[in-house]
């Protein structure tokens, strides 16, 4: 019997590339899933794929509503009667131009798919995990939050914003059981990067099943003593 059985895992953003890859990875090791995503053909296709025995609910939910949020979790408390892993997922990536000729609105967008979305969804689950005695947070931050990069400043700060609030959120819970960490990825390998960039060497990049595997080392009983990490999965490139 697999750790993870009877275990509830959150996953934002699950119907995205990595979302599914996660979710796939703990169906197999028999956890029980609630699904988050805005795209209700999307997730319940990306549902129906999992395993047959798999014990899995969907929500659609909007992530930057802090009020659809809370209510959300609160469903899921009610639902399952627990959440033990936070598999923060969801995000958004972009290029633009030099900082001078960003919009507010270019900003706010990566800002907000990334950092607010994430502090929204942690402020929720965290007092039910309190309560219940502990828990694990996962969240996706990025290699680009180690270094800006050229007409990438919204996204690499966003990045680094998530990067940041694991760490305090890290501290604030190690004497509340709750171990929070985030990966960094490096270019992930997705149908929609390959047709961006048609002419990179993909053996480089990195597989969503590959991550998935980290993020589960995260939640496992294996990763008890790491909180407040920041993991690269950076492939070969």
């Amino acid at each position: 019997m697999s750790q993870f059985t009877s275990q509830v895992v959150l996953i934002t953003g699950a119907a995205g590339n990595l979302g599914r890859a996660v979710a796939q990875a703990f169906a197999e090791q028999g956890a029980r899933l609630a699904l988050l995503d805005r795209d209700q053909m999307v997730l319940q296709e990306m549902r129906d794929a999992l395993p047959k025995d798999t014990e899995a609910a969907t929500w659609l939910v909007d992530l930057l509503d802090a009020d659809s949020v809370k209510d959300v979790v609160q469903a899921i408390f009610t639902h399952f009667g627990q959440i033990d892993v936070l598999a923060n997922i969801a995000g958004g990536f972009t290029m633009g131009p030099p900082v001078q000729d960003v919009a507010d609105r270019d900003w706010e967008l990566m800002m907000n798919l990334n950092a607010r979305s994430a502090f929204y969804v942690c402020r929720a689950v965290l007092p039910g995990m309190i309560q219940q005695g502990g828990g694990r947070i996962i969240n996706v931050s990025a290699r680009a939050a180690l270094a800006g990069r050229a007409r990438m400043a919204p996204y690499c700060a966003s990045k680094a914003a998530v990067l940041t609030l694991t760490e305090s959120l890290a501290e604030e819970n190690k004497p509340q059981n709750i171990n929070v960490n985030c990966i960094l990825p490096g270019t992930i390998d997705t149908p929609q990067n390959r047709t961006d960039m048609p002419d990179a060497d993909f053996s480089q990049w990195v597989a969503p099943a590959a991550l998935a595997d980290v993020v589960l080392f995260l939640a496992s009983t294996a990763g008890r003593c790491v909180t407040g990490a920041a993991i690269p999965v950076y492939g070969k490139g």
